[in-house]
């Protein structure tokens, strides 16, 4: 046996997972709990507001700098507009204000004053009131495009393809971390075109960047498709998704590509002229994701024990634990750490050798588990006279005792091989919890006993999708893509239909 499969604490090693809530008790508890053991985010003195955490922050910036590049590939450019939006601007295009007014934040006064009266307390300055009143931005469509209107006057100007990296506030009642919070990071795209051809194009084009960044990066396989009018961004014409499966059997919105048509250019007068030199307002899309992918990527994939992250956007990838009982051997232990360390980094992997002596290798062990780290090394001095190492890895709990010859190229190898299990894991789930149903009581069973996406005939209309919501707590997640048109019967009504919808109970 390797030295590194003794004296590991296997007391130490469990007692993190004995202090989560297993998803079997109580899944809502085990994220929240997991959320903050992790170590990814804290709430705050706000409520309703968070705390992202070092190491939460590190896994978004690693989901937020491939976005970057996918979207920098696709020819867009980043910008940033300002965070308060004037009132009057924000009610221009009517179903926008109107669909995101209840969550609005607004500014009022821009002074306090000390209070003589009340013990030098701070208060409002009734003499400091704005003139108009400011909205935090719930969404940036205002600001943007009545900037737009004075950088675009011809079809040379076009089309302008621009992205912003922001945080917005929506003044939510219920939150949880990263799954809906009051205030949240996220990137916005908002891009004006000279055709509604060329604009649908961009429309479809980016939700094939969040479907593919979202499979091949984050592992958690996706359903792209076309809200209905019920659920469609507010003043958008049509609004494309991805939806995903957690393990609960909800669904999660995982992001969304809006087709404006020439709604916000009408509200702005946004207008080009073309190259017959006749005037036209221009087509717009927008299209955004948010931290909220931080709590998808916990719920497709984390276990019991902890986080599960796919490598590609780990914060860190390999830990390296020594394992020693005197100090004469910690030198040799580290020329050896610090040899596989330097071997790892040389190829771009995110890695780090943990020797600080606070802590023995079995609580080090859970910790990095409960972190979901993929892969861990120990290292002893047995381990080292036998010239191998032990590998552990994250998705599958497998233990390996490996020759050191060659172990960076293992280890490059064997991620990616983690990175593909994990997807193949989940879209296994995601298969397997996707069912039909041809009649109402068959809905109502599936969605009571097993959850997940339940396929069934719509008759179309947004009453009777009201009325299966009030029913059932289900929505109309999206209306697949990749539709096969079939004739049936709304599970409901019994009226004709064409197609089969994807239904859930959802975040």
């Amino acid at each position: 046996m390797p030295e590194s499969q003794n004296d590991t604490g296997k007391k130490n090693r469990t007692y993190m997972s004995k202090e989560l809530t297993t998803r079997a008790e109580n899944y809502s508890e085990w994220y929240n709990e997991l959320v903050v053991k992790g170590q990814l985010a804290d709430h705050s003195a706000v409520r309703g507001c968070m705390v992202i955490k070092p190491y939460g922050y590190a896994l978004w910036e690693n989901m937020r700098d491939q976005l970057d590049k996918m979207f920098k590939e696709t020819g867009h450019v980043n910008a940033y507009f300002p965070l308060f939006v004037p009132k009057s601007l924000f009610e221009a295009e009517e179903k926008n204000a109107e669909g995101f007014a209840k969550e609005c934040a607004i500014v009022t006064h821009y002074r306090l004053k000390t209070d003589s009266e009340n013990k030098g307390k701070l208060i409002v300055d009734p003499e400091a009131k704005l003139e108009e009143e400011l909205i935090i931005r719930p969404t940036s469509e205002a600001i943007i495009w009545n900037t737009y209107k004075g950088w675009i006057q011809s079809y040379r100007d076009l089309p302008l393809l621009i992205n912003q990296w922001a945080n917005v506030v929506r003044w939510e009642m219920r939150t949880r971390l990263f799954l809906r919070t009051a205030e949240f990071l996220w990137q916005e795209g908002h891009t004006a075109h000279a055709t509604k051809e060329e604009a649908i194009i961009e429309t479809k084009k980016m939700l094939d960047v969040y479907a593919a960044f979202v499979e091949e990066w984050m592992a958690v396989p996706v359903i792209k498709g076309v809200k209905t009018a019920n659920e469609r961004f507010a003043g958008a014409e049509d609004t494309y998704c991805i939806e995903a499966l957690m393990q609960d059997g909800k669904a999660l919105q995982a992001g969304t590509s809006h087709f404006l048509g020439q709604n916000f250019a009408k509200a702005f007068d946004v207008k080009f002229s073309d190259k017959e030199n006749k005037l036209d307002y221009v087509w717009a899309t927008s299209w955004g994701v948010s931290t909220r992918l931080i709590g998808a990527l916990i719920m497709a994939h984390s276990d019991d024990q902890g986080l599960v992250l796919p490598p590609r956007i780990a914060p860190l990838q390999v830990v390296l634990v020594p394992i020693y009982k005197g100090e004469e051997s910690k030198p040799v232990i580290d020329a050896k750490a610090n040899e596989i360390v330097a071997a790892l980094k040389s190829l771009g992997i995110r890695v780090k050798y943990d020797d600080s002596d606070n802590a023995r290798p079995g609580w080090k062990f859970a910790e990095y588990e409960l972190k979901g780290v993929p892969v861990r090394i120990a290292l002893g001095m047995r381990d080292l006279e036998n010239n191998v190492v032990e590998i552990a890895r994250r998705d599958t709990k497998e233990k390996k005792s490996i020759s050191l010859d060659g172990i960076a190229a293992y280890i490059e190898k064997l991620l990616e091989e983690i990175q593909q299990n994990i997807f193949s894991k989940a879209k296994a789930f995601q298969q397997d919890n996707t069912r039909e149903a041809n009649s109402w009581d068959e809905f109502v069973t599936l969605l009571d006993e097993k959850a997940g996406f339940v396929s069934a005939h719509w008759d179309g209309t947004s009453e009777t999708e009201e009325k299966i919501k009030q029913e059932t707590k289900a929505t109309i997640r999206c209306i697949p893509l990749n539709n096969a048109l079939e004739p049936g019967k709304c599970i409901l009504t019994g009226k004709p239909s064409s197609q089969r919808v994807l239904f859930a109970r959802a975040y």
